[in-house]
């Protein structure tokens, strides 16, 4: 657990980083002489590949990785032949195109411990690795833990001066009428001149006073505002970090959608007109929606439907995005449902076998806890389920 949730601080969109890494993938290759490199970030279900050299990649799942070995490894991971491994041999890439055999894979470490995936290196022929190139392969997996850390701390900064824009044009419209009535009282003060009243100067020296009170209430109330949102974490910028419906429905059909396909499961992703192209923060978002659209596929048979349902509810008080996954599988009973919103769920095989690392929905639970959001369950046994997820969006 503390693994998926390091991972999911880096709040990683899986689809966005080809060009981020695809350097050191090419070196890593090139070091080795192997003929394949990836750079794989492992979740709950999924590992994904998010820059390759030498072979088209982008998901598979976790169980059928060898990856999911590497990490769990302290320093690394080889195996000589695929072919004569029990645990790879009927694996698709073994056994098809590329037809691997070697392998060599060393964990993405962070800073705390934790191996969040891993990078590896494949071959068509069995390959023998030497000290000074096993050396190097570490090397290049703690530049692409760096540059994931750099990637997160440029989009903080982002997020922070966009914050600071925003607190900018608050401040200016806020402090514009209460100038401009300063501003308009000296200007008749002035344009009286000798023919000024005392009672008349008087009182529009009052009316000054109080404009001029009414900035520095309004400035006061604006840092502190400002204030309470760096110590209460809102500010960290991740909230500002917004994209659109139309936007989130395009990265789940391209993340999620070959998953479906592979388990012969329709897939739709709804919108709705009105508010699909509102701003909504974008943090931890794929990570919530990605592992209930991944557990929605894990619990629905073949030839079964997946739905994820997005949109925007305007309300007077905060709007709130709302996201309903619908699968047409095998359903939940009570108590399941209840351990899941408790936080303590375990882990159960899929309907045609998956394997489950028991994490994913608590992961979700946590996710959403954290984000001042809720969660609410559905479920019909035989029918199918319904995990609905309301987030609150802060827009200015």
């Amino acid at each position: 657990m503390q693994r998926l949730l390091t991972l999911s601080d880096f709040d990683i969109d899986y689809s966005d980083h080809q060009g981020t890494f695809k350097d050191l993938a090419k070196l890593a290759a090139k070091v080795t002489g192997t003929t394949i490199s990836l750079v794989n970030l492992i979740d709950s279900l999924t590992q994904w590949t998010i820059s390759n050299f030498g072979l088209d990649l982008d998901q598979m799942l976790r169980e059928d990785s060898v990856c999911q070995y590497t990490i769990m490894e302290p320093e690394s991971f080889e195996v000589a032949d695929l072919s004569e491994d029990n645990r790879f041999k009927d694996k698709f890439y073994v056994t098809g195109d590329p037809k691997v055999r070697y392998y060599y894979g060393v964990p993405l470490k962070t800073s705390g411990g934790m191996h969040i995936g891993a990078l590896c290196v494949l071959d068509r022929e069995r390959r023998t690795l030497d000290p000074e190139k096993i050396e190097l392969m570490k090397i290049i997996a703690d530049e692409i833990v760096s540059r994931l850390k750099t990637y997160k701390v440029l989009e903080t900064l982002r997020a922070k001066l966009n914050d600071a824009k925003q607190t900018q044009k608050k401040v200016a419209h806020d402090i514009r009428g209460p100038l401009g009535g300063i501003v308009g009282l000296a200007q008749i003060i002035r344009d009286q001149g000798d023919s000024n009243q005392m009672d008349e100067v008087l009182e529009f020296a009052n009316l000054i006073h109080k404009s001029g009170n009414s900035i520095l209430d309004l400035a006061e109330e604006i840092l502190e505002s400002h204030k309470e949102k760096k110590i209460s974490g809102q500010s960290n910028g991740q909230d500002k970090n917004r994209f659109d419906l139309i936007m989130f429905k395009d990265k789940l059909v391209k993340l999620y959608g070959p998953q479906a396909v592979h388990k012969n499961i329709t897939f739709y992703v709804n919108t709705s007109p009105l508010t699909e192209h509102i701003p909504v923060s974008k943090s931890k978002l794929l990570q919530i929606t990605g592992n209930l659209i991944s557990n929605a596929i894990k619990f629905t048979p073949p030839g079964g439907s997946v739905t994820v349902d997005l949109q925007l509810i305007i309300n007077p008080d905060v709007p709130t995005l709302q996201i309903a996954v619908i699968d047409t599988g095998v359903g939940m009973p009570e108590e399941s449902r209840q351990a899941i919103l408790s936080g303590s769920a375990t882990s159960t095989g899929g309907t045609v076998g998956e394997q489950g690392f028991g994490f994913g929905l608590a992961l979700v639970k946590h996710l959403v806890d954290s984000l001042d959001g809720n969660m609410v369950i559905e479920s019909v046994i035989g029918e199918g389920t319904t995990f609905e997820v309301n987030l609150p969006q802060h827009i200015y």
